[in-house]
């Protein structure tokens, strides 16, 4: 989760982000899976010219990260992050990201395409995604020739991807949804629509804490303002009802409701022992009690913290030497502890 994701706003009660992500390639070279090392280091070299260049043009400074020469656990912190993918991170082929300092952009080169151009923005805004999105995209492709055809479109490694080439997705905060037991409903709702459905991580992931993402399935046959309204106006009737069924567990019976906030604070504050899965479950039932006016000691900034640090990767990161995943376990818990403690007595 990066540094824009924790920001609270508007609809953010269930819309953690809203993330527009263009799939590219550059003509007359193989996808990345077939390309020779030389020349997948001739189009990372181009592609950080072309954005160096002209950064001014979107008003960001970038940074450039070198897939092959990162750490195994800097690669993972970036996933956590989601500023790279799990595919990109595993350094297959000759790749990178360049990274806007605001976290906001995320530009991967020689993932499954030799271009991956991201958007992240935090709430439902996926108009503006696109805007920023749309405006890196034409920057890039004044300078470079994209393999395009005038059927099919944006020409990708995955047919999915053909056409414009777009992925547009909602991460969203699911809790009463999977409390009732609807969430099958929604998932079967959506996959008859053309909507897919991932966990926290995206592709072959689980909805850890109650986070799915949304996202169009194919790109083929829409305009990107059609594909965007479809999403937007899916995410918009999820969140209705998540809203309207936290409003019925509560009046039904508040006690038990509060009571399942609470329980979970307390184990977070007082637990010793704690891995990543029960962590972000307790995060959401806290997360929960924040928005609905249960909790008002601790904002949703500090818990969308605590949800980044209390992941592996991000966890050893700030913490010296090696652990193993028992000694994760209690160094989770201890941040979370003191992260917790810090905020209910007015720290930073």
């Amino acid at each position: 989760m990066n540094e824009e994701i924790i920001k609270d706003t508007p609809q953010s009660d269930v819309v953690i982000s809203s993330r527009v992500r263009l799939a590219r390639n550059f003509n007359n070279y193989p996808f990345p899976s077939k390309m020779k090392p030389e020349d997948g280091q001739k189009i990372l070299n181009k592609v950080g010219e072309v954005v160096f260049e002209k950064a001014n043009a979107i008003d960001k400074k970038f940074k450039f990260e070198n897939i092959q020469k990162l750490k195994h656990i800097e690669r993972q912190v970036l996933v956590e992050k989601h500023l790279i993918s799990p595919d990109l991170a595993r350094g297959k082929t000759v790749g990178g990201a360049i990274i806007s300092d605001d976290e906001k952009v995320s530009i991967m080169v020689n993932e499954e395409d030799h271009l991956r151009i991201q958007c992240v923005l935090a709430g439902l805004r996926l108009d503006d995604a696109w805007h920023l999105c749309s405006k890196i995209d034409d920057l890039l492709e004044d300078s470079i020739d994209y393999a395009f055809d005038e059927k099919l479109g944006y020409l990708t490694c995955c047919p999915t991807n053909i056409g414009t080439g777009i992925r547009v997705s909602a991460m969203l905060h699911l809790p009463a949804l999977v409390m009732t037991g609807y969430i099958k409903g929604i998932l079967e709702i959506c996959s008859k629509l053309g909507i897919v459905v991932r966990g926290f991580f995206g592709e072959n992931t689980e909805a850890l804490g109650n986070v799915f993402q949304i996202s169009n399935q194919v790109s083929l046959g829409q305009s990107e303002e059609d594909i965007i309204f479809g999403i937007n106006n899916i995410a918009e009737q999820i969140i209705g009802q998540e809203r309207n069924l936290r409003n019925t567990l509560y009046k039904q019976n508040p006690h038990r409701f509060e009571d399942k906030v609470y329980r979970s604070l307390g184990i977070l504050s007082n637990a010793r022992i704690i891995s990543t899965e029960e962590a972000l479950k307790l995060i959401s039932d806290v997360r929960l009690g924040v928005y609905m006016g249960i909790i008002n000691n601790i904002d949703v900034d500090t818990l969308s913290e605590i949800q980044l640090l209390a992941q592996p990767a991000n966890l050893q990161k700030n913490t010296e030497g090696s652990l193993n995943p028992g000694e994760r376990d209690i160094k989770r818990a201890e941040v979370i502890r003191n992260k917790i403690l810090r905020a209910i007595n007015g720290f930073k």
